[in-house]
């Protein structure tokens, strides 16, 4: 038996991915129904960013040597049945462009 995680007055707000292959992860989680806007700071480089229902938002940039694409393992709800292929409802694990584990919780 799991216990049960407390609530956390923290809540996430912001996470960052940074990719060798921005289009192709755009696109990939574009495919779980995200929305992004393309964005660009300044001189900074171009990126794309989604907010999400929660008011967090997923950001992605390009990889730099000071960057590089890293490990994170990221998990969404999402509507399996919207889905192209669609999803039965449960947990799957996918994989990104880059070979991040991407946990899908369908409902």
């Amino acid at each position: 038996m799991t216990a049960a995680i407390p609530p956390s007055p923290a809540r996430l707000a912001l996470v960052v991915v940074y990719t060798g292959r921005l289009e192709e992860c755009r696109a990939f989680y574009a495919g779980l129904g995200l929305t992004f806007v393309r964005e660009q700071h300044g001189t900074g480089p171009v990126h794309h960013a989604a907010a999400l229902p929660d008011g967090s938002v997923l950001e992605l940039y390009p990889a730099t040597a000071r960057r590089p694409v890293s490990g994170v393992r990221l998990g969404f709800r999402v509507r399996g049945g919207e889905l192209t292929p669609p999803l039965s409802p449960g947990r799957h694990t996918v994989t990104d462009p880059d070979g991040r584990a991407v946990e899908l919780y369908a409902e």
